[in-house]
């Protein structure tokens, strides 16, 4: 663990309990303390590890809230006075899995559209007004809200529209408005998907009960194809490797590839290869020739080595998705290998 990042939280531990006020870093920031830029299971592990070693927790909760919100640090209410981290190569004690668990609940509070405070207007704002701020910010929907907490309907195309088609007439928003829906952002987002899709968007509600964000349909599906891509890309990445080892390799070829720490597993065919050993397969230049590839046998493994990095990331599911570098890694290497099959290479 980095030194700085204990001597920050020995730091706020010791200033909290003078009375000072805490720190308000984002959570993208405090993931920078150890040089992370995402929660994965180990990254929360260490942060959580080093917060209960110095009495701390975080509000809201560092894993469940968007990763752009700030946060503050407070002493834990059972804290005492922190302890300080071990040398290095001491025996490790103190928080145990079930302490740093990670919490596995994918909720509403981690999307971007659920932390954005969403444009409103009062229930006796002219139609205009309305309509003028839907169609400039390309909106379907706007609450009708007399302060931040206070939501008294949604104004939305379709509503007005309906109401325009039956001849009434023009009068100010609260004419126009519907019944609207809201959910916490503590909320599972599964839990709330029906709801999403039943109503194309919900209010989120914070636990300070101010109004914090409108999640749309496109939201959703926005989210999801962030979420899902990955998985696709590779999911095809590893069926074009497949494909393009084919049968040109015999049983005993499949087995020197196969992991030396694992000597016991069977290996029939490609099928029963790991990612990493279709890299050790392809690293040996004669076996690489039988591929019948004009392309560089160095460039291709390193490039496969990256994807099988990047793949472990994806496995390990880090709910903030993978960065964007990562991501055009697989499209581009995706692409390369449509190349391949298209020139028949595969």
């Amino acid at each position: 663990m980095h030194e700085d990042f204990h001597e920050r939280l020995e730091q706020i531990a010791i200033d909290l309990r003078k009375g000072e006020p805490s720190p308000a870093p984002t959570i993208r920031e405090f993931l920078s303390w150890i040089d992370a830029k995402r929660r994965g299971y180990w990254i929360v592990y260490a942060l959580r590890k080093g917060l209960t070693t110095y009495g701390l927790v975080t509000e809201p909760d560092f894993e469940s809230a968007y990763i752009d919100s700030p946060i503050v640090f407070k002493l834990a209410s059972h804290a005492s006075e922190p302890e300080p981290p071990q040398e290095e190569g001491a025996p490790e004690e103190g928080p145990s899995l079930h302490d740093t668990y990670q919490d596995p609940t994918y909720r509403v509070s981690k999307l971007q559209a659920a932390n954005h405070t969403p444009e409103s207007v009062k229930p006796d704002d002219l139609l205009e007004t309305a309509l003028t701020k839907m169609l400039t910010n390309d909106f379907s929907q706007l609450p009708v809200m007399t302060n931040e907490r206070d939501v008294k309907g949604m104004i939305t195309l379709s509503g007005i529209g309906t109401r325009l088609a039956l001849a009434k007439p023009i009068g100010p928003v609260r004419d126009f408005m519907d019944s609207h829906v809201e959910v916490y952002a503590t909320a599972s987002l599964f839990d709330v998907i029906n709801v999403i899709a039943e109503h194309d968007h919900v209010l989120v509600r914070g636990a300070d009960r101010v109004i914090s964000g409108i999640v749309t349909s496109s939201d959703l599906s926005l989210q999801f194809r962030q979420l899902t891509e990955p998985f696709l890309l590779l999911g095809e990445i590893e069926n074009h490797v497949r494909r393009l080892i084919g049968e040109r390799f015999g049983t005993a070829e499949l087995q020197a590839a196969r992991d030396p720490d694992d000597p016991d597993r069977i290996v029939e065919s490609v099928a029963d290869l790991t990612f990493g050993e279709y890299i050790r397969l392809l690293q040996n230049s004669e076996r690489w020739a039988k591929l019948g590839l004009a392309i560089d046998r160095k460039i291709v493994i390193t490039q496969l080595d990256r994807v099988r990095e990047i793949r472990n990331d994806v496995m390990h599911f880090d709910p903030d998705g993978i960065p964007d570098e990562d991501l055009e890694t697989l499209r581009d290497f995706s692409h390369f290998l449509q190349k391949l099959q298209t020139m028949g290479a595969t």
